[in-house]
């Protein structure tokens, strides 16, 4: 007979405490006790407001989310993509969408074919060859268009959301709420062990209160209340690859166009953030502080706002890196309590999701089987792991020698793993997605290109194409995607019409 786990705590409101409430509520609200502990003195940090297009599954399939009420709610516009201005070197600029890169030809994905194109002197960049990277320096913007073919690249466009933060969580904490978990104002003051095993017990609160639980979801921030000061779970810090460990953060007023992408563009130290939200932009400096003050970054962010700041810079330090173990004796870490990437490829709303849905997956009994929390563990690690990969390409792939930081990136050493898919590209355009790599073959190749990486070859197989239908072929999927894309409307005219928060 089961003997499920009923009574589950989590500590920690924000998006990451409210999607694991909402979520736990929605799977095994009958019969169990969901409770969430969190301090309205304790502010979260709220400026992760660009996603990936997992969150619509996320929303829709696995919450029930009206896409219409859960844009108007986060005052949200629509996310194609992410223009890296500056990266690679000073005045080079590309974008990384999301979705397929043109159309796959029997074996070989459409690259291999645009490659030889290319280094001929006879293709347009890659970016003329996909529908987000068509459309979004256009700032036009459809989800899909009806009146497309099946297997045509419109009828389904792959997009994520830039969205409020915090506007995200209040709409989780309803939602949650509404499916019965029961929220706790306090503060933890105390956290109590079982003498026989070390497991977390019960939380105690400033009010004297006393919260129990059998299972425990930390989704307390950076400091990691349960996972790391009560049970020192240890972190593996990545700053020798991932230098920055600072944000400058402010929002400003909305500006025309309403860009349908985030834009990155590379600093002395680092690099600034701009997301477009329906009532304002959202911006950020993420920098080093061995290489770049406090002050200066701050000057560096307001001089380089497009419309007038809202508020006062505000300061987030972290290290970027991950917890030793995620799950440690009855307690999972969600979120910034489990590690820290910074976002730069808009993953972290996208890792607290995966890893609520991994812990469903593996939900234990009362006895935990040490099995499910090792699994968990790996194969969380290994998702931290290779989206860390690929974040350390954007810094490492880059020719710019123009200040300390960037030499220090472009010089540091890296990871084997991602040193190989590097030279592996080079040669020849390949890439092998390793497992189940959230970042698959076109987000690889977006990037390295964007980057100066150029292959020196292509597949052998593409040589037995005869040259007028190459031609046909890669300028084809060109000239229909620049066609289709005129008659579209305006991210700003679709979000009046049919998105506009009221």
């Amino acid at each position: 007979m089961n003997q499920r786990i009923n009574n589950i705590t989590i500590v920690g409101g924000g998006s990451a405490g409210w999607m694991a409430a909402a979520t736990l509520a929605t799977y095994l609200g009958k019969g169990s006790c969901i409770r969430l502990v969190e301090s309205e003195e304790i502010g979260i940090v709220g400026v992760g407001e660009a996603s990936v297009p997992h969150i619509r599954q996320f929303n829709g399939q696995w919450l029930g989310i009206d896409e219409i009420e859960f844009i108007r709610r986060t005052q949200a516009t629509a996310k194609l993509g992410i223009q890296f201005n500056n990266w690679g070197k000073i005045g080079d600029s590309y974008i990384h969408g999301f979705g397929a890169i043109g159309r796959s030809i029997g074996p070989l994905p459409f690259h291999q074919f645009w490659l030889k194109l290319f280094l001929a002197g006879r293709a347009a960049p890659i970016g003329d060859y996909s529908p987000q990277t068509v459309m979004a320096p256009r700032h036009k913007f459809v989800p899909r268009d009806r009146n497309a073919a099946p297997d045509s690249p419109f009828a389904d466009i792959a997009y994520a959301y830039h969205f409020d933060a915090t506007l995200y969580a209040r709409f989780l904490r309803e939602l949650a709420e509404s499916r019965g978990v029961q929220r706790i104002e306090g503060m933890v003051v105390e956290v109590k062990q079982h003498e026989r095993d070390g497991d977390i017990a019960a939380l105690v609160l400033d009010n004297g209160t006393q919260v129990e639980g059998d299972f425990f979801i930390d989704c307390s921030g950076f400091h990691g209340l349960l996972i790391e000061q009560t049970l020192k779970t240890g972190y593996h810090d990545w700053s020798h690859w991932l230098p920055c460990d600072r944000a400058q953060a402010a929002p400003s007023e909305s500006v025309t166009p309403l860009t349908p992408y985030t834009r990155a563009t590379a600093q002395t130290a680092g690099w600034q953030w701009r997301i477009p939200l329906q009532h304002r932009i959202g911006n950020g400096y993420v920098y080093s502080s061995q290489y770049l003050s406090d002050d200066e970054a701050c000057a560096t962010l307001l001089s380089n706002l497009d419309g007038k700041a809202l508020a006062e810079p505000r300061l987030l330090r972290f290290t970027t890196g991950m917890r030793k173990q995620f799950w440690n004796k009855n307690v999972v870490a969600i979120g910034l309590a489990g590690g820290f990437l910074e976002p730069l490829e808009s993953t972290s709303i996208y890792l607290a999701q995966t890893g609520i849905t991994r812990l469903l997956s593996l939900f234990p009994q009362q006895e935990i089987n040490p099995a499910l929390r090792e699994r968990y563990n790996a194969d969380t690690a290994f998702e931290y792991e290779r989206v860390r990969d690929f974040l350390i390409l954007h810094y490492h792939a880059t020719q710019r020698d123009d200040s300390p930081f960037w030499n220090y990136c472009r010089t540091m050493p890296i990871p084997d793993s991602l040193r190989d898919a590097i030279a592996l590209f080079r040669t020849d355009g390949r890439y092998f997605r390793n497992g189940e790599d959230f970042f698959a073959l076109p987000s690889w190749v977006q990037v390295m290109l964007g980057q100066g990486i150029i292959p020196k070859s292509y597949h052998p197989i593409v040589d037995e194409m005869p040259e007028e239908r190459l031609i046909d072929q890669v300028e084809g999927m060109r000239s229909m995607l620049l066609q289709a894309t005129e008659s579209m409307p305006t991210h700003a005219e679709w979000v009046e019409r049919y998105w506009k928060a009221g």
